[in-house]
């Protein structure tokens, strides 16, 4: 799967993208007024090969979920516990994410693909999002794809085998179908895992070649100590492994986490069907290195939704050379931030939908 997921990646259209310029041209507003999205409308347009793209609606959520040896560590004060605990929450339709998924009309699917503690998916009568095994689109599903509960410590062991790797990989090739084929014309990324941002930060450092000081965040906002601790760990993990950026299925087995392996793999996925992909925060962008470490052209159906406050986010942004749509100082993860900018990716297309050209409206030209 994962092979030939890769080898159906292909780059941006050339025409399409030269007709949308063109179209931006003649549109009632001055050249280059809307700045970013104007830029952002024809990378829509060459992914799709088309010129308007398809507007980027319906959108669907996937939460990738897993745990992490690292933990013990002590990378973090939250308790493992908690992962499971926010999937919960995550069902029962009561987390941040939840909230601005229904604001933008989006669906909500966690994929457990590594957790480590047992999770209650019983329904909440008094969630707003009732029953996790519902068939409406307002209420989230569960997909247990579990490859195992959750991954070794990476500082005394590879966090994962190859075949594991790969095996979330897959997962997230998947499940990016599954919601492309149920009618999802965007796909924004989610996460969870407690310290999971200790390997995004070394999967960063691997794919980037920053120190591991310039990769490594607060998180969750841990105190100096631990934050000093944080950056120690991360750096001990890469001497141990000198992972290999070009074998990005080693450098994820190494250092990664189920979360980063399956993003990478729903990454992957919506490149390969040239359907745009939502990009969150720390965690969703060390995947996307990892997805363009195996197809460069991969980068043409990203979106860089915000810029995370946590600073290997903007090192990985600028590997990518992709500009964030929002930066409101955001550090939550679930995928909070992508669902915020995802009006801003609505604007831009429909603008090409929907604005009159000069012609048409008998506006006259500078």
């Amino acid at each position: 799967m994962l092979e030939t997921t890769i080898a159906a990646i292909g780059p941006l259209d050339e025409p399409a993208m030269t007709a949308a310029r063109q179209l931006q041209a003649r549109l009632t507003k001055p050249a280059g007024s809307l700045g970013t999205l104007e830029e952002l409308s024809v990378r829509l347009a060459g992914l799709a090969r088309s010129c308007p793209p398809p507007l980027p609606d319906p959108a669907a959520v996937a939460i990738f979920a897993g745990d992490h040896g690292v933990h013990a560590q002590r990378v973090t004060p939250w308790p493992q516990e908690v992962t499971a605990q926010m999937v919960g929450n995550f069902l029962a339709g009561g987390a941040v994410v939840n909230a601005f998924a229904r604001q933008a009309g989006a669906t909500v699917t966690v994929i457990d693909v590594g957790v480590a503690n047992p999770l209650d998916t019983a329904p909440d009568p008094s969630g707003p999002a009732g029953s996790a095994g519902s068939d409406r689109d307002d209420v989230p599903r569960l997909v247990s794809a579990t490859v195992r509960r959750g991954t070794r410590d990476m500082t005394v062991t590879a966090a994962l085998t190859r075949d594991e790797a790969r095996a979330a990989v897959e997962v997230g090739i998947r499940i990016a179908g599954e919601l492309i084929d149920a009618g999802a014309a965007i796909l924004v990324t989610g996460d969870m895992g407690i310290a999971n941002t200790t390997p995004a930060a070394a999967l960063i450092a691997a794919f980037t070649g920053a120190d591991a000081a310039e990769a490594t965040g607060r998180g969750t906002g841990v105190d100096d100590p631990t934050y000093q601790h944080k950056i120690e760990v991360v750096g001990a993990a890469l001497r141990r492994h000198t992972p290999d950026p070009t074998d990005p299925l080693g450098v994820l087995a190494a250092v990664g986490g189920l979360e980063h392996a399956a993003l990478t793999g729903l990454i992957l996925g919506a490149a390969a069907r040239r359907v745009p992909v939502l990009l969150d925060g720390v965690i969703a962008v060390s995947a996307a290195l990892a997805a363009v470490a195996f197809a460069p052209d991969a980068v043409g159906a990203m979106v860089a939704g915000h810029r995370s406050a946590e600073p290997g986010a903007t090192v990985a942004l600028r590997r990518l050379g992709l500009t964030p749509l929002i930066d409101l100082g955001l550090r939550l993860g679930e995928g909070t931030g992508a669902l915020l900018a995802l009006p801003v990716v609505t604007g831009a297309v429909r603008v090409l939908h929907e604005v009159a050209t000069f012609d048409s409206a008998g506006v006259a030209e500078k």
